[in-house]
This record gives structure tokens, C-alpha cells and sequence, in this order.
């Protein structure tokens, strides 16, 4: 069955900086663009960054340019997130999400999220 599993969050101060990690299994990962969403309190699911699978060409939210980068090893089947400069607002629980990019509407799972709080 397919895991993400995504770790590394934690409380970080502002102007701090954290790196999420997500590690795939049960599927063949070149067949999928990772991505990261996150959902923070009251609000609804965003998109942070995606890489693709073929190209890894990335894509970021425009709150994470600048700051977050996404990269992926296909030889460890991970996804990481590097985040800097990191603001109170994003607080929020961070997924790691896998979209089968072999068809449009492919198949997509999620992880079971990691929480990120950027506090004094």
C-alpha cells in the first residue's frame, strides 16, 4: 500500500528555518509529481511547491518563492522542502502529496501531514 510519510517539523522562531522531509513507498516514484501543500488554522489546503517527476520542474506558491525549495531524490524515493525565513503565518500542518502524472486525474495520495509553528 502507498505510504508518504513526512517528518521534520517542529516550533521555529520567525526568521528561522526548518526542512520537511516526505518518504514514498508502495509506489513507483518516477511515475509522480510530489508536492507539498499545507493547511493552516481555520484556512483551507494550499499548495506550497511541486517538482515533477520527468523534469523536476518546480513550481511554487508566490508566498514561497524566494524562501522554500523543493528538490527530490528518486534514487531514496523522498521529497524535501526547504524553508527559510520563515513568518508566523506559515504555521500551519504541512503534506506531502503524490500525483500520478501518467493521466490527467491521476491517482493522488497524501501524507498524514507534519505540524510547522513559527513562534517567538
Amino acid at each position: 500500500q502507498v505510504q508518504l510519510v513526512e517528518s521534520g517539523g517542529g516550533l521555529v522562531q520567525p526568521g528561522g528555518s526548518l526542512r520537511l522531509s516526505c518518504s514514498a513507498s508502495g509506489l513507483t516514484f518516477t511515475d509522480y509529481q510530489m508536492g507539498w501543500f499545507r493547511q493552516g488554522p481555520g484556512g483551507e489546503r494550499e499548495l506550497v511547491a511541486t517538482i515533477d517527476d520527468f523534469t523536476h520542474k518546480t513550481n511554487y506558491a508566490d508566498f514561497a518563492k524566494g524562501r522554500f525549495t523543493i528538490w527530490r531524490d528518486d534514487v531514496e524515493r523522498k521529497v524535501d522542502l526547504q524553508m527559510s525565513n520563515l513568518k508566523p503565518q506559515d504555521t500551519a500542518v504541512y503534506y506531502c502529496q503524490a500525483r500520478d502524472s501518467r493521466a490527467i486525474g491521476g491517482v493522488v495520495y497524501w501524507g498524514q501531514g507534519t505540524q510547522v509553528t513559527v513562534s517567538p
